[in-house]
């Protein structure tokens, strides 16, 4: 494992270790009652002309399974199987599973070391904020994404536009309260190495373990699913932040978050 990955997971277990009571208090609850929980409009309205019914659904950097779990429910999903590095997380995402009765299964790895185990095994992959940012090579990624799709399956990727990645955010030290648009940072590479900690994972500041992550350029996003037998088959952009980094620019006109569509060939 490569030593960031390896700093990237310390990171986030130290993060869900001192995660905030709320986080993920209301997933039972709510996936139980609501429709597509966790998803937003544009997502849900995705989701459901998808045909998910009796499919065998992936998710790649599930965090606390919330959203498969979700899409599992909802969508009368056959079977869910969800990855992340953090191994308490997928601890508690599994206990989820249990108490909700799904059939979801819950796997600790690194994305680059899924094995043929799980070749050609989903008919559906999801992909949502904040996952692509925790690698360097997008094209290895994918490449390891494509291979556990079957023939003919689609993945929806619901991410940060990749223009925020020239923005500054609060807290920055190029942050301009008069000047929230000024882009300040290269759109086609740039590394970030912090101690900030997850806020929203924990609701408060702390020097964290040093994490590292990545800004990813549109173009490397599309070529690394081309190039794996991946054909675009949609893509929308938005105004409007999920990442929580931006909202200070919620609905202004600068591109913030992207539905991204695909098929396996």
């Amino acid at each position: 494992m490569e030593k960031y990955i390896e700093g990237n997971k310390a990171a986030w277990e130290e993060a869900f270790d001192n995660r905030h009571a709320s986080w993920g208090a209301d997933i039972t609850e709510r996936v139980e009652k609501e429709d597509y929980p966790f998803f937003n409009d544009e997502m849900v309205a995705v989701l459901k002309k998808i045909n998910t019914k009796g499919a065998v659904i992936g998710q790649f950097c599930c965090n606390n399974g919330r959203e498969l779990l979700s899409l599992v429910k909802s969508g009368s999903a056959a079977r869910g199987v969800g990855f992340d590095i953090a191994e308490n997380q997928i601890s508690f995402a599994n206990e989820k599973a249990k108490e909700l009765n799904l059939p979801c299964e819950f796997v600790a790895a690194n994305v680059y070391d899924i094995d043929d185990s799980h070749k050609e095994e989903f008919d559906v992959v999801i992909i949502t904020i904040g996952a692509l940012c925790w690698f360097d090579n997008l094209d290895r990624f994918f490449a390891v994404i494509a291979k556990c799709m079957k023939p003919g399956a689609v993945i929806v990727i619901n991410e940060q536009h990749p223009c925020t990645n020239m923005l500054a955010t609060q807290g920055d030290e190029p942050y301009n309260p008069d000047h929230k648009k000024e882009c300040h940072y290269s759109y086609f590479e740039h590394e970030w190495t912090g101690n900030g900690g997850m806020y929203y994972m924990t609701q408060k500041n702390y020097e964290s373990k040093t994490f590292t992550d990545y800004t990813h350029s549109m173009s490397e996003i599309m070529s690394g699913m081309c190039s794996n037998g991946i054909m675009i088959t949609g893509l929308q952009e938005f105004d409007y932040d999920i990442s929580g980094g931006f909202s200070d620019i919620d609905c202004t006109g600068f591109p913030l978050s992207m539905i991204v569509q695909g098929k396996k060939q």
